[in-house]
């Protein structure tokens, strides 16, 4: 079975999914999502909430006016709520492969539109796969955010999906994805696996391969944001996974510009957010208190001088320049799921 047919027509709901990746309910006590965003995922229509097949929700922050991209869209879900995020001065387009989501997903257009109050409609779906972004015709350097929930898993050529996010985002943009992580790279057996492939668990990718893969197309090093344990709630697939454990994680990517990651630097957080004036939660390693000076790598500092968060942050530069490589123990998700106790428990299968 197909990665499109699985989801097209086979899968109803999140429902017939045989593990709790899908439950959509991230545990993160660091990573709470913000009002604006949990009151937009209440006003999608329950049709495409029903159809959401998703492990989280990779949000961002700051999206007023954005122009933003949903890979794997699916039934809409993300985009939906995304374009009452970005409001009417922005936009958002999905692109999915299968057919039948697209379509459908076309039809709750109007609803959104008028749950939102815009006067015109100000989110797109095209057919279309995630290895030819321009061929669909997403044009390069032409969004500022990209999303993805939980479909990487499903493309073969990860890297060429890696590559056109990258074309895609223009300077300083951000991929910010949730995906399946696999403990340890998945042997070759399992990728042939139709359901194993379908679920998620037969094309997660090694979590130490996302660091190597994000960097060569140009990508900054990832960052962690929060991480899942998954349950395998199927004893037939369990036995055929064997030893490798799965995780649900977002991380963030950021398209720098060349040459711009120079040295460390103290940052200080202005407060200027709205829905986090006190501290801004970064990711799982970057916890912003307002006021108070911060000292961060080179790359990081590059990540705020040159995104859409440079104005939220009084950055000072500092005189040298780094040379030795930073563990990435800190990126592992299975260690962070570990030390928060994080674990999707939900039983998609039975969608209690």
């Amino acid at each position: 079975v197909s990665g499109a047919k699985y989801y097209g027509s086979r899968l109803e709901s999140s429902c017939d999914l045989q593990t709790s990746a899908a439950s959509g309910s991230l545990s993160c006590s660091r990573c709470s999502l913000p009002p604006s965003v949990t009151e937009a995922l209440s006003l999608v229509h329950p049709e495409v909430t029903k159809r959401f097949f998703g492990c989280g929700l990779p949000f961002p922050g700051k999206l007023k006016g954005c122009r933003l991209l949903d890979l794997g869209s699916g039934s809409g879900r993300d985009c939906f709520a995304f374009s009452k995020l970005v409001g009417p001065s922005g936009h958002v387009t999905g692109i999915d492969m299968t057919e039948e989501l697209v379509s459908a997903s076309r039809q709750h257009i109007g609803y959104h539109q008028r749950q939102f109050g815009y006067e015109e409609p100000n989110v797109t779906f095209v057919q279309g796969y995630m290895e030819e972004l321009e061929e669909a015709g997403i044009q390069r350097n032409s969004m500022d955010v990209l999303i993805s929930n939980c479909v990487i898993c499903l493309c073969p050529d990860k890297k060429a999906v890696l590559q056109q996010a990258y074309n895609a985002l223009k300077e300083g943009g951000e991929f910010t994805f949730s995906d399946m992580y696999a403990s340890r790279v998945v042997p070759d057996h399992m990728k042939q696996d139709p359901v194993l492939w379908g679920e998620g668990m037969g094309g997660a990718l090694f979590w130490e391969d996302l660091i190597s893969l994000a960097r060569s197309v140009g990508f900054s090093t990832p960052l962690l944001v929060s991480a899942s344990l998954i349950e395998v709630h199927n004893k037939d697939l369990a036995a055929r996974t064997g030893d490798i454990r799965y995780a649900s994680s977002t991380y963030r990517l950021f398209k720098l510009p060349e040459r711009s990651v120079g040295s460390s630097a103290t940052v200080t957080y202005k407060g200027t957010e709205a829905e986090a004036p006190d501290r801004l939660d970064f990711d799982s390693s970057h916890r912003f208190e307002k006021g108070v000076a911060m000292r961060v790598n080179a790359e990081m500092a590059a990540i705020l001088q040159n995104s859409r968060f440079a104005e939220d942050f009084k950055i000072e530069m500092l005189d040298n320049h780094e040379s030795k490589p930073e563990p990435l123990c800190h990126l592992n998700p299975f260690l962070l799921a570990e030390k928060r106790g994080s674990s999707v428990k939900q039983c998609s299968k039975t969608c209690k």
